[in-house]
């Protein structure tokens, strides 16, 4: 596995471990809910649904790399910086910028 001193470097790997479009769709609907359970955290101030973030957020995401990326998710090996591209793909796909 390669090692990276950066994000700026780690992202395109990143992005190379996201080719598949399902893939891509799984974690951008993971994302969304983790933004949805947080909000409802927030305003019910009932903390159930904070422990429902790591799941919402993983399970999707995990499920698009076993089933349709056929590869091992990033975070196992580099949990902060793909939790950064996460998001950073999470905007580049609601601005346009990836293809959803």
């Amino acid at each position: 596995m390669k090692e990276f001193n950066s994000f700026k470097k780690f992202y395109p790997y990143y992005l190379k471990e996201h080719a598949n479009k399902t893939c891509r769709r799984l974690h951008f609907v993971g994302s969304s809910l983790v933004l949805v359970l947080l909000f409802l955290g927030v305003w019910s101030a009932n903390p159930t649904y904070y422990f429902m973030l790591p799941v919402a957020g993983y399970s999707f995401a995990w499920v698009g790399h076993f089933f349709f990326e056929n590869n091992r998710p990033a975070t196992f090996t580099y949990p902060m910086y793909s939790f950064m591209g996460d998001w950073k793909m999470y905007g580049q796909i609601l601005n346009g910028r990836i293809k959803f």
